[in-house]
C-alpha cells in the first residue's frame, strides 16, 4: 500500500487536508467518500528523505531528461482506441484489453490504473488526468469533448493524426541533425585521442630533442598535460555541470529562458520557431474543430506547444480575446506570425473558417520548416568546415614547425 497525500472539502464546504494509505487513487476517493468528504487533489505522497515515492521505483531515463513513452506509443493507442470505440467495444473492455495487449510498461501500468479509476466510477478523461506525464493536457482535453460530444472516435483519430505529424516533425529534424552531429562527435574524440596518445609523444620526443618550440606547440602540450593530469575532475564537473543545468532547466525561469534562447539561436532558431508555430496551428485547429471554446483551446494549445516562451504569448493572445479584441488583432500584437498568415487568419475570421485556415497555416510552416531543413547540412557545412580546418592548422603549427626547424637545423650542420 501506497500512501497519498488528499485535500478535499465537507459538506459543508469547510477545506480538509490529510493522509491515507490505500492501493490506489481510487481507492483514496472511494475512502473519502465513505467520510463525506468531496475529493479536490489525490497525490502520491513524496517521501521528504528521497524525493520519491519509491526509489526501487526510480527510472533511469526519468532521471536523465528522456521521455516516459514514445510518441510511436501514443499513436498506437490512438489509432487502436479509436478502431475499438467505432466498433462498439464498451471503454471499459477497450482499456482492459489495451492494459493487457500493451508492450511498454509504463503504459500498461498507467492504463491498468485508469481502467480500476473507471471501474470506480470516474470518466476516462479525469482517469487519463491523473497521469500528466503520459497523457498531455491536450490529449485529456479533447478526450473529455470526445466524451461530452459523443464523439470519442473522432478525439482519438485526431489525436492520432496530431502525434504523427509531430513525430514526422522530429525525425526530419534528426535527420538533418544527423551530419553535422557526427562531425561534432567525431572532432570530440579527434580531440581526446590527441590529448592523450600523439600529442605526448611528439612532447617526449622534443624534450630529447631539446628543441626551442613555437608557441603553437607549447599550447598544445600544455592543454594535453592539463587533460591528463585532471581528466577526473574535467569528468566529474561535465556530469556535475549536465544535472545542475538539468535541474535549472526544470525551473520556471530556467524553462523560460532556455526556451526563448532556442527560438534565437543562429541557424537553427528560426527553425525551431516555426516547428512550434505549425504545432500550435495544427492543434488549435483540433480543438477549434472538437468544439472547445477559442479562450479554453488557447490554454490547452499553449500547453501542447512545449515552449513557455511560445506559451507565454499564446496566453496574451487569449486575455486579448477575453478582453474583446478579435483574433486577428491578438495575433497582430502576439508579433509571432508574418503578414501572410496573418491574412489567412483575417479570412478565416471573416469566413467563420477559423479551423480549416489554421490547419493550412499549420501546413504553411510545415512546408517552410521542410525548406529549410533541407538546406541546413548546407548552411552548417561551412561552419563544420572551418572549425575542422582551425584543428588542422593548429597541429600542423604545433607538431610540424618545430620538425621543420629541426630538420633545417639539421641540414645546415
Amino acid at each position: 500500500m501506497a500512501a497519498f497525500n488528499y485535500i478535499g472539502r465537507t459538506n459543508r464546504g469547510a477545506q480538509v487536508k490529510g493522509a491515507i494509505d490505500a492501493v490506489n487513487a481510487t481507492a483514496v476517493a472511494e475512502q473519502l467518500s465513505r467520510l463525506q468528504i468531496i475529493p479536490i487533489s489525490i497525490e502520491p505522497a513524496v517521501d521528504k528523505n528521497t524525493g520519491s515515492t519509491d526509489l526501487a521505483h526510480l527510472d533511469i531515463g526519468e532521471l536523465l531528461g528522456f521521455e516516459v513513452i514514445s510518441l510511436d506509443d501514443l499513436i498506437v493507442f490512438c489509432r487502436q482506441m479509436y478502431a475499438l470505440v467505432r466498433s462498439g467495444v464498451p471503454i471499459l473492455r477497450a482499456i482492459n484489453g489495451m492494459a493487457e495487449s500493451s508492450n511498454t510498461p509504463k503504459l500498461k501500468a498507467a492504463l491498468s490504473e485508469v481502467a480500476a479509476q473507471l471501474e470506480g466510477g470516474y470518466e476516462l478523461s479525469s482517469a487519463l488526468h491523473q497521469h500528466p506525464k503520459i497523457f498531455p493536457p491536450l490529449f485529456v482535453s479533447l478526450v473529455h469533448v470526445g466524451e461530452n460530444t459523443g464523439n470519442l472516435d473522432e478525439a482519438f483519430s485526431k489525436l492520432a493524426t496530431y502525434f504523427e505529424r509531430e513525430q514526422d516533425t522530429r525525425k526530419r529534424i534528426k535527420t538533418a541533425m544527423r551530419y553535422p552531429s557526427f562531425v561534432i562527435g567525431a572532432i570530440a574524440i579527434a580531440i581526446v585521442i590527441l590529448n592523450i596518445f600523439v600529442i605526448p609523444t611528439f612532447a617526449n620526443m622534443f624534450s630529447k630533442l631539446g628543441a626551442d618550440l613555437p608557441w603553437a606547440t607549447k599550447a598544445l602540450i600544455n592543454s594535453s598535460n592539463f587533460f591528463l593530469t585532471y581528466w577526473p575532475h574535467l569528468l566529474m564537473s561535465l556530469v556535475g555541470s549536465f544535472f545542475v543545468i538539468r535541474n535549472y532547466l526544470k525551473t520556471k525561469d530556467g524553462m523560460y529562458r532556455w526556451d526563448k534562447l532556442k527560438t534565437r539561436l543562429p541557424i537553427v532558431g528560426s527553425i525551431i520557431e516555426r516547428s512550434i508555430l505549425a504545432r500550435f496551428s495544427h492543434s488549435f485547429a483540433i480543438v477549434l474543430k472538437a468544439g472547445v471554446p477559442m479562450t479554453s483551446g488557447l490554454s490547452l494549445v499553449s500547453d501542447a506547444v512545449d515552449n513557455t516562451y511560445m506559451s507565454e504569448k499564446i496566453i496574451a493572445m487569449r486575455t486579448s480575446i477575453e478582453s474583446g479584441e478579435s483574433l486577428l488583432r491578438s495575433a497582430v500584437a502576439s508579433t509571432l506570425f508574418t503578414a501572410l498568415v496573418l491574412q489567412m487568419i483575417a479570412v478565416g475570421e471573416e469566413t467563420g473558417r477559423v479551423d480549416e485556415l489554421l490547419e493550412e497555416v499549420g501546413d504553411y510552416y510545415e512546408r517552410e520548416v521542410d525548406y529549410d531543413l533541407g538546406n541546413l547540412t548546407a548552411r552548417i557545412e561551412p561552419i563544420l568546415i572551418a572549425v575542422v580546418a582551425s584543428m588542422v592548422l593548429i597541429l600542423a603549427l604545433g607538431i610540424f614547425t618545430p620538425m621543420w626547424d629541426m630538420m633545417s637545423a639539421f641540414k645546415g650542420t
